[in-house]
């Protein structure tokens, strides 16, 4: 399986998992020394520069894998429609990192119900024949279990499509009463989760509460379904977020550890934050206890 956060850059994992002496433009590597893949979310803001893209492919290993979004001016300024030349312009641009895409995300808006489905079907007749796609669906009626989710599923399976699961209920158990959870209850969808492995490489988003404990009653049928999938020859993507992230790679471990009790320890071991060298024994207790 696959195990990553939503992000790789972040200002507050400076001292907590980077290491003190880390530059940002080293961040990357730092942090595809320890997790396997990303959600790729800077992709969804802005198309990157060729020199960027290379960079991204120098800094991480031949295991890595990115799950980058498309560009929000394709799957939410024009709702899909006319934009084969944008999606061309995009894959060319990312093409250096081909052999490291785990996954092509098409995150959809609320506003693109069933009526728009023939404009998937398009996009994705503009993708390489095999392109690993994921699917990220938020109207009400692709989880309704009627004919919009029906049609909706067998499209996916009929052409190996993985339909991305959104795990909100953490974040939506937590009270309002943060700036960060508040921001994620107006932005993060809060809908049912449909654990379905369409394709082979089902991704899981589990939004965390930001108590970390408290994510534990959530994930327990994750410790069940995802050892399922493993064992079925599917290769999962965990990717985890919290409200502001901060505790997102702590979470994120613990979850893991969680998983390879349930699958008794066949899952490979995680390596140390690099900030493990900048720490002495007693620092490192104080922020991993777990470890």
């Amino acid at each position: 399986m696959k195990l990553g956060l939503t992000l790789w850059s972040h200002n507050h994992w400076q001292n907590s998992f980077y290491g003190k002496g880390t530059k940002p433009a080293q961040r990357l590597a730092k942090y595809a020394s320890v997790f396997n893949t990303v959600e790729g979310n800077t992709t969804f803001y802005a198309t990157p520069s060729h020199q960027t893209v290379l960079n991204w492919y120098s800094a991480t290993g031949d295991d890595f894998r990115f799950t980058f979004k498309l560009p929000k001016s394709i799957t939410h300024e024009k709702m899909l429609s006319a934009v084969r030349e944008d999606t061309y312009a995009f894959l060319k641009v990312m093409e250096p990192l081909s052999e490291k895409i785990g996954q092509w995300t098409i995150q959809l808006p609320a506003a693109f119900t069933f009526e728009h489905f023939g404009r998937l079907k398009k996009l994705h007749s503009y993708f390489p024949a095999n392109a690993p796609l994921g699917v990220e669906v938020r109207h009400k009626d692709f989880f309704a279990k009627g004919q919009a989710e029906a049609e909706l599923n067998r499209w996916l399976i009929e052409n190996s499509i993985d339909r991305i699961i959104m795990d909100s209920r953490p974040v939506f158990a937590a009270p309002p009463t943060s700036e960060a959870v508040i921001d994620a209850h107006r932005k993060k969808p809060q809908v049912p989760v449909h654990a379905i492995a369409t394709g082979q490489r089902p991704v899981i988003r589990f939004i965390g509460h930001p108590d970390l404990t408290a994510n534990f009653a959530f994930f327990q049928p994750w410790l069940t379904k995802i050892p399922l999938w493993i064992e079925q020859g599917i290769e999962p993507y965990l990717m985890i977020h919290t409200p502001d992230n901060v505790l997102a790679p702590e979470l994120a471990v613990e979850l893991y550890q969680q998983l390879q009790q349930a699958t008794s320890g066949r899952l490979k071991d995680l390596k140390p934050f690099p900030a493990h060298d900048d720490l002495s024994t007693s620092q490192f207790d104080l922020f991993y206890p777990n470890l």
